[in-house]
């Protein structure tokens, strides 16, 4: 495998998952397959799991990490072709990845979008330069437009817990303060699309995905009814995609309840804002698997970089 940037770069899945709960049950297993390789961890945004989780995972298979906070740590680096370099940035992306692959044997990046410019934001300049013009494989650590990490450990955690051959699984969206990325969800569905599950999206009207990404998945505009036997229930805010990165309105109606979610199990990728996103009574019940979505995070990552580490 050369590069990871897509739920889509996984052939299939349930093999995949098999082998990260092999991974999960032995962790150091394979503690040597990394020795004297480098992983350079580049965050151009903030994480705590994304970077926690990929190092752990590195370090699992015996890899030395190198974390680098971009910004603020780094030159400004330009990502144009052909621009006059006389302003805020001092190095070009043709150069720095090309050192970054130099001490680096795998290099992985996070890096949000604008959420100001869709076209720009859907062009993935950062992870598809890096992509062009690093010479070793490329990971995402989440992108303008998936997050391939977060899509995998959210099949992981649903095969582990279901109960059903075929479990009905909704993602809901939920009020958020600020205008948040499409990202998990997009990579959400994406995974969900190779699962064999009932899937269905509710959101309000004008907070629908991309239909390039959900396909003929249903849509509901009424959150009650799409709950209606749910197995999971995978709450995520994201701003409007038609009227791009918007925040249309703010309906605390939406948000989570203990009432709502019934008998179903509770998933987010973290972090949540209580009371908002989802209250306190889905949070604290034995019904919510965020923090087991969190602990799955290192064997995806594990398994995603086993499999790169193998095709070097």
């Amino acid at each position: 495998m050369k590069k990871y940037t897509s739920i889509n770069d996984i052939d299939h899945i349930l093999s995949w998952i098999e082998e990260a709960k092999e991974i999960k049950a032995s962790p150091l297993k394979h503690n040597n397959l990394g020795k004297h390789k480098t992983l350079g961890l580049l965050f151009f945004n903030a994480s705590l799991r994304t970077r926690l989780s990929t190092q752990k995972a590195a370090l699992n298979l015996g890899m030395d990490p190198i974390v680098m906070n971009v910004s603020g740590d780094a030159w400004g680096i330009e990502f144009e072709d052909g621009t006059i370099m006389n302003g805020d940035t001092a190095e070009h992306i043709k150069e720095a990845a090309a050192v970054i692959s130099q001490y680096c044997d795998i290099i992985a990046v996070r890096a949000f979008p604008s959420l100001k410019d869709k076209e720009q934001d859907e062009a993935e300049q950062v992870l598809q330069s890096f992509i062009q013009f690093a010479s070793v494989p490329v990971i995402s650590m989440e992108s303008a437009t998936e997050h391939p990490l977060q899509g995998f450990t959210d099949a992981i955690t649903i095969s582990e817990n279901s109960t059903k051959k075929r479990p009905k699984v909704v993602l809901s969206w939920a009020p958020h303060i600020k205008a948040l990325p499409h990202a998990v969800a997009n990579s959400f569905v994406q995974a969900m699309h190779k699962m064999d599950v009932e899937f269905i999206i509710t959101n309000p009207e004008g907070y629908n995905l991309n239909t390039e990404i959900t396909k003929e998945t249903p849509v509901s505009y009424n959150q009650v009814d799409a709950f209606k036997d749910a197995d999971f229930i995978y709450t995520k805010n994201w701003s409007s995609y038609e009227d791009y990165g918007k925040i249309l309105k703010t309906d605390t109606n939406w948000m989570l309840t203990k009432e709502k979610l019934g008998n179903a199990k509770f998933m987010h990728c973290l972090p949540v804002r209580r009371n908002v996103v989802a209250e306190d009574a889905v949070l604290d019940s034995d019904c919510s698997l965020v923090l087991e979505q969190a602990n799955n995070r290192t064997y995806a990552a594990q398994l995603v970089l086993k499999k790169v580490l193998e095709s070097l």
